[in-house]
């Protein structure tokens, strides 16, 4: 598992604490997804990978799963030529 995952999963951990989430898994099923946890997500990757989510990020498909985030922070630290 990449360190961006693992800082992805504990970051999430905290909050599906009784749930072993697996790096597929669609956290929006699970039901403990709001609007606060939503931003608090956003927040916490802009800091921890010093990156920017546009609005054009803000796609549900991007934040479903860890493996989702994870490939969405990828694209955000590749170098723009």
């Amino acid at each position: 598992m990449s360190n961006t995952k693992i800082r992805i999963k504990e970051f999430l951990s905290k909050y599906f604490r009784n749930h072993d989430l697996q790096d597929d898994e669609d956290i929006f099923s699970l039901g403990f997804v709001n609007s606060l946890f939503a931003m608090q997500l956003v927040m916490f990757l802009e800091k921890e990978f010093a990156i920017k989510i546009e609005n054009k990020d803000l796609d549900l498909s991007n934040f479903m799963s860890i493996n989702a985030i994870n490939k969405l922070v990828e694209s955000k630290n590749v170098p723009t030529p």
